[in-house]
């Protein structure tokens, strides 16, 4: 068990002259004792496993600095920080972020709501209290929104979505299934969701929406330039549809003129024309865009996702945050392991966990049942999982899969990979209600932003944007 002392080292370093960085503070991390009645002593938070020292959530954070009075220096703290604002408070040390704008940060973090325990076993991030966001709340449009990935990470950083565009006519009782998940999950927040395609919508003019939103996001459907539809590598077989998302795209940018534009897609969007259409369009009106290929896994997420993230503001150049260390798919999903159904490996699976017990020291695997273009996929406990896609939980019929990843461990149990585990692999926060009908519940999944990433990719751009705005 690692004992941290709750006083960062450097404060304690007496040739410490530099007045900027004894005033600018520092986010440090320490463990909770308690004596049990039984005379033994426990830490908090408590953690399954091997504690880590990159996961927010093993920790008990607090924020020193020191300010000069009276001709000496006198030490400062705030304790009790949510693990879920640390990325965030590392990224505005890493943008140089005054340190008051960090402390008043951490104030707004400290004033939600949270659980009366902070314990890893039992929602250990406080999840599951779904955020009350203030009347005055940023406000945003979503189009092509699915079942609300990017939204939820929206109200997770305190951001509130108006309106939410989902419609795919390809398939109409998915997509009105999907809708209605979106709307169980965002309706007390106000938002409404509108059963039309996002052309559909541009035709209307856009009709009811929010002139100059605070945020405005778009996840074109992306099938038509990911690697399974392409007929060489590196060409996507883009469609008139595609062209036609992209104008509608434009025309919102255009008529709703929200003060940030975000979009998010697969890596070959940004080699389309539907693409070019979208950047000229923001160039037209007056953005400054920032667009990267994103490897998610970089940002906390259990998973191994590249995705293109494009950030568009009037009058600030806004960049993507900063990354963080990977974590491991196990660490993210072993407290619901013991939960899960038990399963039995296929044929495939045997021999895949066999071939790496051959090279590799016994350590739990995360197997896909059904294999791709190379054959099955497994990951190592340590290692992200791999991007999880909506065809993951449908056949080719788009039927369900009873099964569709298997947990083995090294005392030979196998379990059955949940939806739950799913969810958290791809980032979205305990209070989600998912439906029932694991075909539906999958495609929100694979669909979906993950909404871990959201949350710090919409807390980046809003402390950008108030720092600007001082």
């Amino acid at each position: 068990m690692v004992t941290l002392s709750t006083t960062p080292e450097k404060f304690l370093e007496d040739d410490l002259k530099d007045l900027e960085i004894r005033s600018q503070g520092c986010l440090y991390q320490y463990l909770e004792k308690k004596k049990l009645l039984d005379g033994s002593t426990i830490f908090y938070p408590r953690v399954i496993g091997l504690r880590s020292q990159d996961n927010p959530t093993h920790w008990r954070w607090g924020y020193n600095w020191e300010e000069r009075a009276d001709g000496a220096w006198k030490g400062r703290s705030i304790g009790s920080i949510p693990p879920g604002a640390v990325p965030m408070i590392r990224t505005l040390q890493q943008q140089g972020a005054i340190r008051e704008d960090i402390i008043a940060f951490i104030k707004r973090a400290k004033t939600k709501k949270t659980s009366p325990k902070l314990d890893v076993c039992k929602n250990f991030d406080n999840t599951k209290l779904k955020p009350v966001l203030p009347d005055d709340a940023p406000q945003a449009v979503v189009l092509f929104a699915g079942g609300g990935g990017i939204e939820a990470g929206m109200v997770e950083a305190g951001i509130r979505p108006v309106i939410a565009v989902e419609f795919d006519p390809t398939k109409p009782e998915l997509s009105r299934a999907i809708a209605q998940t979106h709307h169980r999950n965002f309706s007390e927040y106000g938002c409404r969701i509108i059963q039309l395609t996002v052309q559909e919508v541009a035709q209307l003019k856009f009709i009811g929406f929010p002139r100059r939103p605070d945020y405005l996001h778009a996840s074109p459907v992306c099938a038509n330039f990911s690697q399974a539809h392409t007929a060489k590598a590196g060409i996507a077989l883009e469609t008139v549809d595609d062209l036609t998302a992209a104008l509608a795209v434009t025309e919102a940018i255009r008529q709703l003129q929200p003060r940030v534009f975000t979009l998010e897609n697969v890596p070959r969007y940004q080699s389309s024309q539907s693409f070019a259409i979208i950047l000229q369009t923001l160039a037209q009106e007056g953005y400054l865009v920032d667009y990267s290929v994103v490897n998610m896994d970089k940002f906390g997420l259990p998973q191994a996702r590249r995705r293109l993230v494009l950030i568009a503001v009037k009058g600030v150049r806004v960049l993507l945050p900063t990354t963080s260390k990977p974590i491991g798919w196990y660490e993210a999903i072993a407290h619901l392991i013991p939960t899960m159904p038990d399963s039995q490996l296929l044929p495939k699976q045997q021999q895949a966990v066999e071939q790496f017990l051959a090279t590799g020291v016994p350590t739990p695997l995360l197997i896909e049942r059904v294999g791709g273009r190379n054959g099955l996929k497994y990951k190592p406990a340590h290692l992200p999982y791999n991007t999880i896609l909506r065809s993951s939980f449908t056949d080719h019929k788009g039927c369900n899969r009873n099964k569709f990843a298997d947990i083995w461990l090294p005392d030979g149990i196998v379990k059955s990979l949940s939806i739950q585990g799913a969810a958290v692999l791809q980032g979205f926060p305990d209070w989600y209600e998912f439906p029932s009908e694991t075909a539906t519940a999958g495609s929100v999944i694979g669909y979906s932003v993950p909404p871990s990433f959201a949350s710090q990719l919409f807390m980046s751009i809003q402390s950008i944007l108030q720092g600007a705005s001082v």
